[in-house]
């Protein structure tokens, strides 16, 4: 029987769907593989003497490997895809690390502990700051070495290509939040804001597309957003944030936290095609049919901007698995 081209075009697209299935289904297998956080690896550091030479670790998600004494950037393993904010800074020549994401022993294995803490930086009659830092737990990108201060979020590229629809983001946690929220940029003396912070635990999907210019845009697809506002102490196995699709601010559960994301203080990055860091600008929500082609997640301990933060929130979390 002769084909058509019609036949030929249809089975090649059906090729492609497959494809395109495997790939996303490989993706969810390794972020499932990774979300027992059983696995860790160390990295210890030395910090330039002029700010006190002392040893620290930075953990990562990954490994069972030995402590790794270095000071090259952080590369992820192939097939790889969680990342903490755990980061090696290097400004003016000067080494400083930052380590919010920490393991902690629960049952045979580990969880992760997520906190917002106040580092300091001291140098006798050079430079004496106290910054509020929140930890992050996310799927993306972090490279390193941190060069400047200027721009947080920039920084971080979250998210990782996926054309995926999932149902919902499955997890263990417990918490300890609603402290007061601070402000340590560095500048000035930390200062008591006079309302509680909490935690917030997203799940987003997004269509992307990149215009003449460079400049990166986005619809909703999907959006699962939720802050931890109440002190958890003992672990809640399996709970569940479902994805909700379309637009979604007409439902009963839609919160202000959940719209779409343009403030500039909190807006996502990414890298675009001709390598230039650009903000990813959402234009609006896309319908409830529309396929994605980017998955955003992360898990932080305060829900405000860079610099600000309830300083003793911790967001314990385990077992992280992608429903399908």
């Amino acid at each position: 029987m002769r084909r058509t081209i019609k036949d030929s075009i249809t089975i090649i697209a059906g090729i492609l769907s497959c494809l395109s299935l495997s790939a996303q289904n490989q993706t969810v297998e390794l972020l499932n593989k990774f979300g027992n956080l059983d696995s860790w690896s160390v990295r210890e550091i030395k910090e330039s003497g002029i700010i006190g030479g002392k040893t620290k670790h930075l953990y990562e998600f990954f490994g069972n490997q030995d402590t790794v004494r270095t000071k090259e950037p952080y590369t992820a393993p192939e097939g790889y895809l969680w990342r903490t904010n755990n980061v090696m800074a290097v400004v003016a020549g000067i080494t400083k690390t930052n380590n919010t994401v920490f393991p902690e022993k629960r049952g045979e294995g580990y969880c992760a502990r997520i906190e917002t803490h106040v580092e300091t930086v001291k140098a006798i009659g050079i430079i004496n700051m106290d910054v509020v830092c929140q930890g992050a737990f996310l799927l993306g990108e972090l490279p390193e070495p941190i060069k400047d201060t200027k721009n947080p979020m920039a920084k971080v590229f979250y998210g990782i290509p996926f054309e995926g629809r999932p149902s919902a983001m499955v997890f263990d946690y417990k918490a300890d939040v609603g402290h007061e929220a601070v402000r340590g940029t560095g500048f000035s003396k930390l200062k008591n804001l006079g309302y509680p912070d909490y935690p917030e635990i997203s799940i987003i999907l997004q269509k992307r597309w990149e215009d003449e210019n460079g400049d990166v845009h986005a619809l909703r697809v999907g959006t699962g957003i939720e802050r931890i506002t109440e002190n958890i102490p003992e672990w809640v196995n399996g709970h569940r944030i479902d994805v909700h699709y379309g637009d979604i601010t007409g439902e009963p559960f839609f919160k202000d936290y959940m719209d779409l994301n343009n403030d500039p203080e909190r807006a996502f990055h990414t890298l675009n095609s001709k390598g230039r860091n650009v903000t990813v600008t959402e234009e609006g929500w896309a319908s409830g049919d529309e396929q994605p082609n980017f998955m955003i997640i992360k898990f932080i301990s305060s829900c405000g901007k860079a610099f600000y933060g309830g300083v003793g929130n911790i967001l314990w979390i385990d077992n992280i698995r992608i429903e399908m």
